[in-house]
C-alpha cells in the first residue's frame, strides 16, 4: 500500500466523526473531518509528514506553516519528514493576533521575511483561516508560493481566486462524502 493510500485509511478510520455540527466557516454539516485525531497521532503523523512533502515536492519553498491550531502539527510532521530525507525544512506559526508582551510577534518560529514560504492547513471548507496566514505572512515580507492542505473541502475556488497555488492530496469525495453532505 501507498503511504498516500496508507493516510487516507487512517483519515477515514480515526478522523471522519458523523453527527451535526457548524463549521468555523459558520456552515453546518452532517459530517465533521477531526484531522487532529490524525495530525497528532504517532502512525498517522509520519504520513502526513510525507504525504503533504510528496504533494508539494516540486515546489520551491524553505518554510511551512499557517495559523494556529490547524496548520501547526502539519507544519511540524512536515519539518521531520524532510530532515529525514537530509532536507532543511523550517518550520512557523500564525497567531489569530499579534502578542501584547515579549517580541510581540504574530509569526512565532525562524523569520520568514524574505522567504519563499508554503501556507499550509489541515483542512479547508471557506479558506478562511489559510488565507488569514497568507495575509499575515505576506504583511511579514514572505513570499507565499502555494497553499496545502490535507483535505480539500470546498475551499480551492475561492484559493484559486486569490492567484494562489493550491496543493491537497485528498478532497471530501476521496473520503466517501461530498462538500454539500
Amino acid at each position: 500500500m501507498s503511504e498516500r493510500d496508507a493516510l487516507l485509511q487512517e483519515i477515514k478510520s480515526k478522523a471522519v466523526v458523523h453527527g451535526d455540527f457548524v463549521l468555523s466557516s459558520g456552515k453546518r454539516a452532517s459530517w465533521y473531518v477531526d484531522l487532529r485525531r490524525v495530525t497528532l497521532d504517532a502512525v498517522a503523523a509520519p504520513l502526513v509528514g510525507r504525504v503533504m512533502l510528496d504533494v508539494t515536492a516540486d515546489l520551491d519553498y524553505e518554510a511551512v506553516g499557517g495559523l494556529t491550531l490547524g496548520a501547526d502539527p502539519v507544519a511540524t510532521a512536515m519539518l521531520h519528514a524532510a530532515a529525514a530525507r537530509g532536507r532543511a525544512l523550517d518550520a512557523f506559526v500564525v497567531r489569530k493576533a499579534g502578542k501584547a508582551h515579549g517580541l510581540q510577534r504574530r509569526i512565532e518560529g525562524p523569520d520568514v521575511a524574505g522567504r519563499r514560504v508554503l501556507a499550509v492547513e489541515d483542512t479547508s471548507t471557506t479558506g478562511g483561516s489559510v488565507l488569514a496566514a497568507v495575509e499575515a505572512l505576506r504583511e511579514a515580507g514572505a513570499e507565499v508560493v502555494a497553499v496545502a492542505t490535507i483535505v480539500e473541502r470546498g475551499a480551492a475556488a475561492r484559493i484559486a481566486a486569490e492567484g494562489l497555488e493550491y496543493r491537497h492530496p485528498y478532497t471530501v469525495d476521496d473520503l466517501g462524502m461530498t462538500a454539500g453532505d
